[in-house]
């Protein structure tokens, strides 16, 4: 058995920090959790460029009994995403013992700094919802979602081809949420029997037009009167999130440093002291890009 030594107990520490801060990012997250994230986590710097291979068109002939092959030379499509989101979050523990002596204290520290870099990644993806044009928007700017709209933008998806395999997704602000809860044929049993009482008593929608739906509070708004708020209906291929693993500090420079990874999602957590405040600094930073893979996989939905 190895002794316990100052320097396994501080990678204990960072490697319980690191294990506590995932379940709390990945459970803070709508829309990192819904894109295409089906890249590697590989080492990688802030500025590096991705090159993600999107899937060509093909024909298809009829060979019968006497034709010949018809050989394609299908052109890969390519979108780029660069990695030039670096946000970090950083706190201190004056006593980082009783911090882990005490679950819920670490608890108190963690999560704000964990849910800030998760606010983050949802307002950098929701902010792309305006730059879905190759389809039509669906809606009206200031007023309230309707059923139309929503089988509207489900049609338009199915019309593009988008795979009936690939789950569909509505993600919604909180008011446009509410007035879907408000239809009266989908919030009633009698009309939509389990799904309408579930959305009646716990207040979820869940699937509704073959859409599953969630709501953020960071759909992006513009203006006061009447407010624009863009929502989005998508399909997983239409937005990718590529996250890359930071380098770990240099051996010796005073700073440890573990990832915290699951399923192509996870963040740095890095350990340092500070001498000015006599306490140990937890910073929980992650690099990561995004992009739009598929345009017409996606519907911008106003209301």
């Amino acid at each position: 058995m190895p002794a316990i030594t100052s320097a396994n107990l501080a990678n204990a520490i960072v490697k319980m920090v690191a294990a506590e801060s995932l379940p709390a990012l990945r459970g803070s997250l709508v829309m990192g959790n819904l894109v295409n994230r089906d890249f590697e986590p590989v080492l990688a710097n802030a500025g590096d460029t991705v090159n993600v291979p999107i899937p060509p068109s093909m024909t298809v002939q009829n060979i019968g009994e006497t034709g010949t092959v018809n050989t394609q030379n299908p052109n890969v499509g390519n979108a780029q995403i660069v990695l030039n989101r670096h946000f970090e979050a950083s706190f201190s523990i004056p006593d980082v013992t009783k911090a882990f002596a005490s679950p819920e204290l670490l608890k108190l520290y963690l999560e704000p700094a964990v849910s800030a870099i998760a606010e983050q990644v949802e307002t950098d993806l929701l902010a792309t919802a305006s730059s879905f044009t190759a389809n039509p928007a669906v809606g009206t700017y200031g007023a309230a979602l309707t059923e139309s709209s929503i089988d509207t933008a489900e049609t338009t998806l199915f019309t593009k081809k988008v795979p009936m395999s690939a789950p569909r997704y509505l993600v919604v602000d909180p008011t446009a949420y509410g007035q879907l809860r408000q239809i009266a044929r989908f919030s009633e049993f009698q009309t939509a029997g389990e799904a309408g009482l579930k959305a009646l008593v716990d207040g979820q929608v869940g699937r509704l037009k073959n859409f599953y739906v969630f709501r953020s509070q960071f759909v992006p708004k513009a203006g006061t009167a009447p407010v624009q708020t863009s929502n989005l209906a998508f399909s997983k291929n239409a937005l990718g999130l590529v996250i890359r693993r930071l380098p770990k500090p240099l051996p010796g420079t005073g700073a440890i440093a573990e990832y915290a990874e699951a399923g192509n999602f996870g963040v740095r957590v890095v350990m340092s002291y500070t001498p000015n405040t006599l306490a140990q600094q937890f910073t929980v930073d992650i690099l990561y890009g995004y992009g739009i893979l598929r345009n017409d996989h996606g519907v911008l939905v106003r209301s």
